[in-house]
């Protein structure tokens, strides 16, 4: 797995973005991620759907979309996947992708950037965590690229959480 970012990869982080924006259009939190397999076919693609009253906190989009992949490819088939993220994985989201078997994650808007973006807002309280930390911990490798195309991300923001 690459560190390095590909035209490809950018063509990808750039419908998670726009899978954000379309959350944001659809009255949920704006992030948006998909899940690409190892010959570089989307599986998987979801926006944030945990907000209240219809929505569970636990379904963040990284965690819909690799949920959705994991079923779809299987153990075997995760391996070389990529989660490609409109913002950095949380630390639950995080997680998920590490037990799932995901590959190398690729993300746009990092943490820091997503709480002067949020502020304290009681719907996002981010963690200060970055994945690569929670990566590091564990018993496999997980290629981390980002933040990249943070500007692009941060748009779907601004002015939501008021």
């Amino acid at each position: 797995m690459t560190d390095e970012l590909t035209d490809t990869d950018r063509e990808h982080l750039r419908t998670a973005i726009r899978v954000a924006d379309q959350s944001r259009k659809d009255g949920a939190h704006p992030f948006g991620a998909i899940v690409v397999d190892a010959v570089g076919r989307t599986v998987a693609s979801f926006g944030n759907n945990s907000l209240s009253p219809h929505g569970d906190p636990t379904q963040h989009a990284e965690m819909r979309a690799v949920a959705a992949a994991s079923r779809s490819l299987g153990a075997a088939g995760m391996a070389g996947s990529t989660l490609f993220t409109s913002a950095e994985p949380c630390v639950m989201c995080a997680g998920a992708a590490y037990w799932s078997g995901i590959d190398r994650v690729v993300y746009a808007l990092s943490e820091r950037r997503l709480l002067e973006l949020t502020g304290a807002h009681p719907e996002n309280p981010t963690f200060s965590l970055p994945c690569r930390e929670v990566f590091a911990r564990g018993q496999r490798e997980i290629a981390v690229v980002g933040p990249v195309l943070e500007d692009e991300a941060a748009a779907a923001h601004r002015g939501f959480w008021r």
